[in-house]
Parts: C-alpha cells; structure tokens; sequence
C-alpha cells in the first residue's frame, strides 16, 4: 500500500513539474492579452461606405448602319458567317452591341461563353454580362466593377485594378510594419473600392398597414377600465405581465391571468400604431437616430429608433432580428413621412459611426430625398463634429435606457408580436402620455380629449377610441 502511494506521490510531482514547465512557456510565447485592432482607424474600418459609383453606358450601334458604312467604304456587301466549328451560335441570340443576328455572331473561346461580332469587332460573353448597360465602374479608375460576393440583401462590388488611384492612395498610407501585416492578414485593411448593391427594394414595404393579429376588443369578463389598469400598469409602471396581473387581484381585487394581460396589450398595440404613426408631429429639421439591443428566447434582437431632437418625439421606430440596412431604412422612411416638406440638406441627421446609416442615405439619395448624415463617433469629444453635435447624440442614448427601463422587467420577449406590441405602446406612451421635464411635465404632445381626462387608464381609453376613429376613417376614404 505504502509503495502504490509513494508512486502516485512522485507520478503528481511529475505532473506538475510538466504544468510548470507550460505555464512557462505560455508566458514568454503566447500572450494572454491580444491587442484589438483599433476599429476606428480607417485601415481597419471594413465598413466605409465609399462614394456611389458611375454609369458609363457602352455607345449604342445599329448593325444595318455598320453594313450599309462597309458596302460605302468597300462597295461589297458583308457576308454572313460560314462556320465550321461544332460550337455554333444559336438563333435567339443576337450581338449586346449592335444588334447583330446570330449569322454574323461566332464562338471565340472554344465553347466557353465568348461570342465575337463580324459587324461590331466586338467581344461578349453569354456567362458574364460584362456589357450591361447599367455595369457598376469604379469612379475613380472608371474600371468595371467585379462581382464579389452574393449576400442576402445587397451585393459586393469590388474595383480589382491595380493601378486604380483610390488603392494607390490607400496603399501609399500604409507604414513598412502594416504593409508586412497586410500579406499575412489581407482581411484587415480595406484597399480597394467596394460598392453594395442593394437588391430589396425598401422603398416599396408598406408602413402604414394594421398586422394580420388585430381583432375587436370585447369585453365579456372584464370592462374597458379593467383594460385600462392593466395598460396603466404593464406600460406606465413598467411592469411585467405577471406583475401586473398580481396587482389587479392585490390592489383592485380582479382575478385575470398575465396571458389576457399580453392579449390586451397585443390588441391595443395593433389599434394605437396607426394614430401614432399618422399624427402630425411637426418635427424640426434636428433628428437623432440609434439602434439599441433586445432579446427574444435569449438571441439579441435590435430596436431602431429616429426621435426629434428638440421636441424630443419618437418619430420612427423598427424591431428587427439583425442589424442591417433593412429595419434602419423603415425607420428613417417612418420619421421622413412625418415631414408635409422634406427639408433635404437642411436636415441635421445625427447618429453614431454605424455603416448603415451613410448606406441608408445613399439609397434614399437615388429616391430624391438627399440629406447628409453627422456621425459622432466614440464616447469623448476628440473632434470638432463630436464636440458639436454630442448633445444630440445623448439625447438618443437617454431615450435608449429609458426604454431599455421599460423592456428590462420582461426578460425578454417570447415572440415578435410581443416585441412589436411592446414598442409600439411604449412610443404610444412616450410621445402621448408620460410627462416630461421637457415639456413643464406634461406630454410632448397635446390631445385636448386626453388633457380632459385625469385618470390614466381614462386616457388610454381615450387614446383608443381616436385611433378607432382614424381607422374607420381612412377606410372611409
């Protein structure tokens, strides 16, 4: 017994002379803290957004034209293609140039796609539509742009010349030690121009129509009051459904269960959007914009907000499961459409470094509606823009944690009705019925019917019966 001991003894102190000897070699050869790449410098700030590109359309010719040019200049017609290749051109398919049928087309690689024109002298290819009248050219080179990649919602085109002046520049900045990096870590540094084609047409989603879960409110249990109190509790108060349901039996003595509680405001949310949506807000020519994060069954989820930032209103808002160019566009449209007079340049668009933002207004450019966007970057004020435009930025941020208040006390939320119902009561709330140090503590917004009411859950009432109002009137019309 003695002797299995005394060779586990020794066996362990073996062991740990081995995890010594690692925990040496760990701390001269492998660091335990790595150093980030500092994401604001533009080397490694993969997301710029670069200028929009140009449209440089091919010159348009008429292959008679061309035949009836070379019977002036030769006095001899042109003749048709005897070919004797096996790859011969089919019928349909005529020249991208001029126009030419198929008689005066060959093959001109063997098979692989490029077809040479007799009348044009010029070249096409069947696989890539390199002659496209609407090809993407970068505007600094004017070389055509390349196809890189396929996303779900946009593609990367990308300029592969060398000696394009926009990689010269961006090489030419780089030091001795970033050069050496860049053969190792060429994903790294952003060298070339990149432009994203967007292939969802958001301008087309409709805003303004009621989600497929709305219905009637009936009461049959409970009364318009008892709806109220629980609107009054679970949004006002901020708190959860079963908290809620809690309070009414301990404080009213009225037994409801947290899941009516949900319908309720799930309904109501339904009804309330489309006077929140359609209320004249007069908003002044200063928005703040910002997008803060949420969970649904524990995966982080994103809530875009555009506010007004001297009247302080929610004017756009959009729930979303991934922060991209989509949900940030149906915001900027939702707070747009809140203007009878688009201000264009005279707006003074505020939001953080986010890429989605210039992409937001580059697409909004091709609509006609041209603004520009004023990005305050970081935490200090280390530049003149930040050191401006800080107090509307923190504006937002104040709005984010007020309803990351709100949000907190349901642990999330379980479906995308729930997230959707909840923002839409908590803009109700915020721009209709919570008093604000703004405003002399009263609402940012003045409804005489709800002023004449004192109690809350009256005024929720209130509220929904305008918006039914409204409904029925634009069906009306």
């Amino acid at each position: 017994m003695n002797s299995i001991i005394s060779v586990l003894v020794v066996y362990n102190q073996f062991l740990i002379s081995q995890i010594n000897q690692l925990l040496v070699f760990i701390a001269k050869n492998i660091p335990l803290k790595v150093p980030k790449h500092d994401i604001t410098n533009e080397k490694y700030h993969k997301l710029v957004v670069d200028k929009p590109p140009v449209f440089i359309p091919p010159k348009k010719l008429d292959y008679k034209d061309l035949l009836a040019k070379h019977l002036l200049e030769t006095g001899k017609p042109l003749k048709p293609i005897n070919t004797r290749s096996v790859n011969v051109v089919a019928a349909h398919i005529c020249c991208e140039i001029c126009g030419a049928p198929h008689e005066y087309l060959y093959d001109n690689n063997g098979g692989k796609g490029q077809i040479a024109c007799k009348v044009c002298k010029n070249t096409f290819n069947l696989l890539r539509n390199t002659r496209n009248p609407m090809a993407f050219r970068c505007p600094y080179c004017e070389h055509l742009l390349e196809k890189k990649i396929q996303r779900k919602e946009f593609i990367v085109h990308k300029c592969g010349n060398k000696k394009c002046s926009y990689y010269l520049d961006s090489l030419r900045k780089l030091s001795p030690e970033e050069r050496k990096e860049k053969l190792s870590d060429p994903y790294k540094f952003k060298l070339h121009y990149i432009y994203r084609e967007f292939t969802v047409d958001f301008f087309k989603i409709d805003l303004k129509s009621l989600p497929s879960g709305s219905v009637n409110l009936r009461f049959r249990n409970f009364s318009p009051h008892v709806m109220g109190l629980c609107l009054t509790y679970h949004i006002n108060l901020s708190l959860s459904t079963r908290a809620t349901a809690r309070a009414l039996w301990e404080v009213h003595q009225v037994r409801i269960s947290h899941v009516m509680v949900s319908k309720y405001a799930r309904t109501v949310a339904s009804i309330v959007k489309f006077y929140i949506d359609n209320y004249n807000y007069n908003p002044t020519n200063f928005l703040a914009a910002d997008e803060t994060y949420t969970k649904k069954k524990g995966v982080k989820q994103y809530v875009w907000f555009v506010m007004d930032a001297i009247k302080k209103s929610i004017l756009g808002y959009q729930v979303s499961d991934t922060r991209s160019l989509g949900p940030c566009i149906l915001a900027m449209r939702m707070a747009f459409s809140k203007f009878s007079e688009f201000p264009g340049k005279s707006l003074k668009f505020i939001a953080d470094g986010f890429t989605s933002y210039l992409l937001a207004r580059q697409e909004f450019a091709k609509q006609g509606m041209d603004f520009d966007v004023t990005q305050v970057i970081g935490l200090t004020n280390d530049d003149p823009v930040s050191t401006e435009f800080r107090w509307l930025k923190q504006i937002i941020e104040r709005l984010n944690r007020t309803f990351k208040f709100s949000y907190r006390v349901t642990n999330g939320y379980g479906c995308d009705e729930g997230a959707n119902a909840h923002v839409v009561l908590f803009v109700a709330y915020y721009n209709f019925l919570r008093p604000h140090s703004y405003s002399y503590w009263k609402p940012l917004n003045s409804i005489p019917q709800l002023e004449a009411i004192d109690s809350m859950p009256g005024k929720w009432q209130k509220l929904i019966e305008l918006s039914q109002k409204q409904i029925l009137a634009a069906q009306v019309n």
